[in-house]
């Protein structure tokens, strides 16, 4: 029996995009059938269902070959055996890098082992994000991770020229490999209600205003460690809660910055001490030599109080003038301009809370 076929050659590589993100979602090809039917596709370009299967597996042994390419996706531009259209290799690894909230909220904090890989099962049970995509989005992690951690320079910058990414997917993975390498804690209960995205506001607060970075741009690893001398003078806060006096004194301060500037400001003058005793002693537990470092919310305030735990005491040597150690001491004895300063680090906080 004779079969007519209609035959086209070219040199450029087809690729769909849905199928392409099936393939990134962990689709087995006949599952990935079975979705594309489910959506029209039969009926749409008039095909059988054989067409329809030997058209999917063609795309996964497409996308399987690109794949050890987008691991360094500046290979993907050089080589010469896919002809990808250079929009084409931009949505190829912008969507390849891309990661579900669900998941990397799990794995957040955690050192990028193989102990924590052998979790990613669990964790895919949890999130519903198929283990095949799990083990893809943990490997990126990784990968980004071990390239950029003793590169010198802006670690945002870092993953943007290396991988290729877009500046938001960038500052995702700089708060992903600033996390993973100082081993904050993110799964205790009181922060459950904390996205991603919230604790990535508060990587990118820490990455701009608490690194050494922040104050020496000459210096390795400055974007990923904290500075450890700046840390080390928080401790002189703690001043703030054990002295009455200086607690009314903070308070007015605080209250005078934010006075007319926030919805929240009220609740915030209503809970103050309690906010206060809160932020202050995270700021000085942040010395800690434990392996990981706890941040506990201060209260269990509304889903909105901001990234409360994190973000609140994060605000910020470089742009709130010279709070950092390096600029001035924080001598005891003159507790007006204490006040005033600690008043600087935490009055922009206090914006956030709703």
């Amino acid at each position: 029996m004779a079969v007519e076929l209609d035959v086209f050659v070219g040199n450029t590589t087809i690729m769909d995009e849905e199928v392409y993100q099936l393939w990134l979602d962990g689709y087995t090809v006949n599952d990935a059938v079975t979705v594309r039917m489910e959506g029209g596709v039969l009926e749409e370009f008039e095909a059988s269902a054989d067409v329809l299967l030997s058209d999917t597996m063609d795309q996964y042994r497409t996308f399987q070959m690109c794949e050890r390419l987008l691991h360094s996706p500046a290979k993907l531009a050089n080589q010469l055996l896919f002809q990808i259209p250079p929009h084409r290799q931009a949505m190829l690894i912008e969507r390849y890098y891309a990661f579900d909230d669900s998941f990397v909220r799990e794995v957040l904090g955690k050192k990028l082992s193989k102990g924590t890989k052998k979790d990613l099962d669990d964790i895919s049970a949890k999130t519903g994000v198929m283990l095949k995509s799990c083990r893809r989005q943990f490997d990126n992690f990784k990968r980004v991770f071990k390239v950029v951690e003793e590169l010198k320079g802006p670690l945002v910058e870092n993953i943007r020229q290396h991988f290729l990414l877009s500046d938001k997917l960038a500052r995702d993975y700089a708060a992903i490999v600033f996390f993973a390498n100082n081993r904050f804690e993110t799964g205790k209960r009181k922060l459950l209600y904390l996205t991603f995205q919230d604790f990535a506001f508060c990587a990118g607060q820490l990455i701009n205003n608490w690194t050494v970075g922040a104050v020496d741009s000459m210096v390795e690893d400055m974007d990923v460690d904290l500075d450890k001398e700046f840390l080390q003078e928080l401790k002189e806060l703690k001043i703030l809660i054990s002295d009455k006096d200086l607690l009314d004194q903070h308070k007015s301060l605080v209250c005078t910055a934010l006075r007319g500037k926030t919805k929240a400001f009220n609740e915030m003058e209503a809970n103050f001490k309690n906010l206060s005793r809160g932020l202050v002693n995270i700021a000085a537990k942040l010395t800690n030599t434990k392996d990981t470092y706890s941040t506990s919310p201060p209260l269990p305030l509304t889903a909105d109080s901001l990234s409360l735990s994190l973000s609140s005491v994060l605000q910020t040597p470089g742009r709130m003038g010279p709070i950092h150690g390096r600029h001035q001491k924080l001598y005891l004895q003159n507790v007006s301009r204490l006040t005033r300063r600690s008043s600087l680090l935490l009055a922009p906080a206090m914006n956030f809370i709703v």
